[in-house]
């Protein structure tokens, strides 16, 4: 009888597992099942909340709001890439309306990091430029990081720059025309 009692609390087969263990092992073949690639989607999901923190760190140390920062990162990128930067342009760069974008721009100016000029080809038309001072705020802040960035691009081939590059480009279009 008692030999009947324990084969009753204990299937064959079956350890004393409680439900924590069981939740492990199935998130653990879960885990396992994941399609290839999957580490690598993690790796850059972890490093954009980090940029994303730094990014904070850096707005909160100069009373700025995250939507400043992005403004001053679209505006460099634009001015890179040889593009002009309007107002319009930066407000649906960024998502945002007219009155939003005016707000925007006009927070950055009394800052001193940005700047509105009148176009030399159409007086009617406002461009933004960023400010030396933005550039040098940025660098002292983000200087370290991207040397280290560009250290470790430096090991990497010719070859596997071009493979990085053309993943991140990937991703950037995917996001794009998710419209993450």
């Amino acid at each position: 009888m008692a030999q009947q009692q324990q084969a009753a609390e204990e299937p064959a087969g079956e350890s004393e597992e409680g439900p924590a263990e069981e939740l492990a092992e199935e998130l653990e073949e879960e885990l396992e099942e994941e399609p290839a690639g999957m580490d690598l989607v993690h790796l850059l999901r972890e490093v954009t909340l980090r940029l994303d923190l730094a990014g904070a760190r850096f707005a909160g140390r100069n009373g700025l709001h995250p939507t400043d920062l992005r403004a001053l990162i679209s505006l460099l990128d634009a001015a890179r890439a040889g593009d002009e930067s309007t107002p319009g342009r930066l407000g649906d760069r960024l998502g945002l309306n007219s009155a939003g974008t005016t707000a925007l721009i006009d927070r950055l100016e009394r800052l001193g990091l940005v700047r509105r000029v009148r176009d030399t080809r159409d007086r009617r038309r406002v461009l933004l430029e960023v400010d030396d001072r933005a550039l040098a705020l940025g660098q002292s802040f983000f200087g370290p990081l991207i040397d280290r960035t560009l250290a470790l691009l430096a090991t990497f081939e010719a070859g596997e720059q071009a493979a990085v590059r053309r993943f991140l480009s990937g991703v950037r279009d995917a996001v794009r025309e998710e419209g993450a």
